[in-house]
């Protein structure tokens, strides 16, 4: 017995040297035809769009444009404004959604990148039958296996990999998404911040000039009981009153819908919000940020959101071209099988190993169609990147042009409101001397009224038209995080510590 073991070792031996040999083979093989597979990939290569922007703004003045690159909202030095815009990049529900989809971007990415690997798998069956091709048996036929497999298609025309690389530019295309997101976050709230203010101190104007307007009815009132006046002074008076109580209830309105804007911004619950500042409180920022319009392409985000996505669509005409080709797959199975499962593993191991290759022959145009399609879908985007960079230079000298002009405006206003203030009070004391009729005053206090108003909505417009221009600038938020990573990157390239960067200079 023990000669006879030995007789069949040798033979075993060599059947298993033989297997192993045929394994690392076929595995061979696969790793050239991958090797081969990853010097081609059909489709176009991705070319960044060109830079047309011009040299300068139209309505640039000088280039001060640091501020455009940290917190731009600190220059108004005002706590509640801070406290608001991180509470809403905290918990404001648009941004959240766009934290989630930067986590299914990158899901995406990893389920596409999975494709380019091998498949491998388990497999195992049993079947009891009392046939044979149809034809009953005596006996039940007992079948037992159980196997792991192998596939893996041959990313030979690069189809994952433009797979890939589409996935990996709509992960990027979502980051920037959420930045853009921020930037148009921050600028909304402190927009709305100015506006509530703006309303709260129409509000206070009005209810000024109510009190002062009720106590002139009152003297009116008392000169005609007198008999020194005419009733029609009476009723001018109070027509003046009742005007200054119309705009009481409208500023309160627009106060309320202000607050709540500003609460959803955050979210929150509709509710107020508690201001300490008064709108003419803050100060008009001294210089104009500009920049040159080449720096949008590396600071807007929307720019950049729009350059991703123009380079996935043109990864996917890679993808399209290479579904016109055949797809080359390598198979292989290793495994157990028996027609008793008491002795399923006695059997040794059985395998398999092959390759396929399967691809369209003739389907009427319908592939080389597909191509046509995702190459329009790839121009479509570049179209809209450059549609977005005119939109950005556009919001740019918009901006600049207003702050210009709204500057211009305001002293204008100013000019107007201490004019219209001065004569209002002298017309008051004319009247009440008898040297002139009421009409002068009515004209003058509507005057008055209007000038004061128009000069804080004034006002309110040229501070939110800055924070227009940061935003088309494209600055706004920086994390810690990121200016830590910054200053890191500074570190390596001064060749210094990174306690003696300076913080000023770390740039969105």
């Amino acid at each position: 017995m023990r000669r006879s073991a030995n007789k069949h070792l040798p033979l075993n031996n060599s059947k298993l040297r033989a297997m192993i040999r045929k394994l690392i083979s076929y595995a061979t093989l696969a790793i050239l035809g991958g090797l081969l597979a990853a010097s081609c990939k059909v489709g176009p290569n991705y070319i960044e769009p060109k830079d047309t922007t011009p040299q300068d703004f139209r309505y640039a003045a000088k280039k001060t444009d640091s501020i455009i690159n940290m917190k731009w909202w600190e220059i108004f030095s005002d706590p509640t404004l801070d406290t608001l815009i991180h509470t809403a990049l905290r918990e404001n529900k648009n941004l959240l959604i766009a934290a989630s989809r930067i986590e299914q971007a990158r899901a995406n990415y990893k389920f596409n990148k999975a494709d380019m690997g091998p498949k491998i798998g388990i497999q195992a069956n049993a079947s009891v039958s009392n046939q044979l091709l149809g034809i009953p048996l005596d006996e039940n036929i007992e079948s037992y296996g159980a196997a792991s497999t192998f596939n893996w298609e041959l990313d030979f025309w690069g189809k994952f990999r433009r797979a890939n690389e589409a996935a990996k530019a709509e992960l990027l295309a979502s980051f920037y998404g959420k930045r853009a997101i921020e930037i148009a976050l921050i600028s909304e709230v402190a927009t709305t911040y100015f506006q509530l203010l703006d309303f709260k101190t129409r509000l206070t104007i009005s209810e000024n000039t109510l009190a002062l307007r009720d106590s002139t009815l009152q003297i009116i009132q008392a000169r005609f009981d007198e008999g020194y006046t005419h009733i029609i002074d009476v009723n001018q008076a109070e027509i003046q009153k009742a005007i200054t109580q119309v705009s009481i209830p409208v500023f309160k309105r627009n106060i309320a819908f202000a607050e709540h804007n500003l609460s959803v911004l955050l979210g929150r619950n509709p509710d107020s919000i508690v201001t300490v500042k008064d709108l003419v409180d803050y100060e008009i920022p001294d210089s104009i940020p500009d920049g040159i319009p080449s720096e949008l392409l590396a600071r807007r985000p929307d720019i950049l959101q729009s350059a991703q996505f123009y380079r996935a669509q043109n990864a996917r005409i890679g993808v399209a071209q290479a579904l016109r080709f055949p797809s080359i797959s390598l198979t292989g199975l290793l495994g157990v099988g028996s027609n008793d499962l008491g002795n399923l593993l006695d059997n040794g191991l059985g395998w398999s190993a092959g390759a396929s290759l399967v691809g369209p022959l003739f389907e009427w145009g319908k592939n080389a169609r597909r191509v046509d399609i995702e190459r329009e879908l790839a121009r479509q985007s570049l179209l809209s990147y450059e549609n977005t960079v005119l939109n950005a230079l556009l919001e740019v000298d918009n901006s600049l042009i207003a702050i210009s002009t709204l500057k211009e405006e305001l002293a204008a206003n100013e000019l107007k409101y201490r004019a219209a203030s001065n004569a209002s009070s002298l017309s008051r004391h004319r009247y009440y001397q008898g040297v002139t009729s009421y009409l002068e005053v009515i004209e003058n206090q509507r005057q008055e009224f209007e000038a004061e108003l128009s000069y804080a909505e004034n006002y309110q417009r040229l501070l939110n038209g800055y924070i227009s221009l940061y935003k088309a600038l494209g600055g706004g938020w920086v994390t810690e995080a990121e200016l830590q990573k910054y200053a890191e990157q500074l570190a390596r390239e001064q060749n210094v510590p990174v306690n003696q960067i300076d913080q000023d200079s770390l740039y969105y």
